[in-house]
């Protein structure tokens, strides 16, 4: 009975989402009409709240009512504000006194399980839309319960839970006392990813932003292997020359994103909602310029020879210099004409930094000295 209710509505809701920007618009619309008629406290809230239930109710996906952490966006943010009081405060102070954990065999197994859980997350991202009749063109959400929009669906949300167990790389960074990869705004990139992902979960759980995902399970397939093969020791470095690939593979995702969340801006046939392809799109194209200079930096320029010394010292496993010194040149400061950049660039490119020096420490674990 449930199900044949929420089929009824499912017209309904489709066409709500497809203009979810004009309706998000008249929700505030009634929040600030209320504060332009009375200054009525209780109107205010009553307003808010009112607007709120409208997001939630009437523009959310129903199927994803009763998944786990699905109700509400605010079970999401708890976990990441106690990851990052975990990562910030709580884990220093329990390693104060204590020395670094030798962790080499858990990650190798934990970049092993990360390889698996890629795997499966892409191939679930396949069999339920992309190689089962999704269009690159323009592909709407399917919002009904049948057994593929179900499983796609699904699958997002798989996704949206993976972004938690990437928690454990700051985890780790805590326990080996590599404080200086738990910069915050490292904490706060990776804080805020389950809260993103949540909303696409919510609202659009498949459909055209979904390759987005398909693509990056894809390229954490790869890198996790890189990471468990390089934390195996020098024997097995020797043969990860194709480390600087990598990067490559980075830039050609971002690309095909930039292309696939664009072209809905000229013309979008399945009315898909266009605030996905805007955000989508921005955060491929600014991904895209940093890592292009990053790599243009750390492998087309030439490097002074103390540098080269001290990426040749870390790979033989007798680096002696700071933990905390770059390896390869910072992706930041090439970033922009004479090194200069607005705060906001700088802030988000830090942030890329961090995660890039955070890569550099793990794929040499094997060999680094705790």
């Amino acid at each position: 009975m449930r199900d044949s209710v929420m089929q009824s509505k499912l017209p309904h809701r489709r066409d709500v989402a497809r203009h979810s920007t004009g309706a998000l618009l008249r929700v505030m619309g009634k929040i600030l009409n209320c504060q332009r008629s009375t200054l009525d406290e209780m109107d205010l809230i009553n307003g808010v709240y009112g607007g709120w239930r409208y997001l939630m109710d009437e523009l959310s996906d129903p199927r994803t009512n009763e998944w786990p952490l699905m109700s509400s966006p605010f079970p999401t943010i708890a976990i990441s504000l106690t990851y990052a009081y975990i990562v910030k405060v709580l884990g220093p102070r329990l390693m104060e006194n204590r020395k670094p954990f030798e962790l080499r065999k858990v990650l190798i197994v934990y970049n092993a399980i990360q390889v698996a859980f890629s795997i499966w997350l892409f191939y679930e991202a396949c069999v339920a839309g992309w190689t089962a009749g999704y269009s690159l063109r323009c592909q709407p959400v399917d919002y009904s319960r049948s057994e593929m929009g179900l499983r796609m669906a699904r699958g997002c949300w798989w996704y949206y839970f993976s972004k938690f167990t990437e928690f454990f790389d700051t985890f780790f960074f805590v326990m080996r006392k590599r404080y200086d990869q738990v910069s915050t705004l490292h904490v706060i990139h990776h804080g805020i990813m389950p809260v993103s992902v949540w909303w696409g979960v919510k609202f659009t759980p498949g459909g055209h932003s979904s390759f987005f995902g398909l693509l990056n399970t894809f390229v954490h397939i790869i890198m996790y292997a890189y990471y468990m093969l390089a934390a195996m020791g020098p024997k097995v470095q020797k043969y990860l020359w194709w480390k600087k690939y990598l990067t490559v593979l980075q830039m050609i995702q971002f690309v095909m994103v930039m292309l696939h969340a664009f072209q809905l801006l000229i013309w979008n046939p399945c009315n898909y909602p266009i605030a996905f392809a805007y955000f989508i799109g921005a955060h491929a194209v600014m991904f895209y310029f940093l890592f292009s200079n990053f790599y243009k930096k750390a492998y087309t320029q030439r490097k002074p020879k103390k540098e080269k010394d001290d990426k040749l010292a870390l790979s033989n496993g007798n680096l002696e210099s700071e933990p905390n010194k770059n390896i390869e040149s910072s992706p930041i400061s090439s970033s922009f004409p004479n090194g200069k950049s607005s705060s906001f660039y700088q802030a988000v490119g830090k942030t890329v930094e961090d995660s890039y020096s955070a890569t550099r420490h793990r794929v040499y674990v094997g060999s680094v000295n705790n």
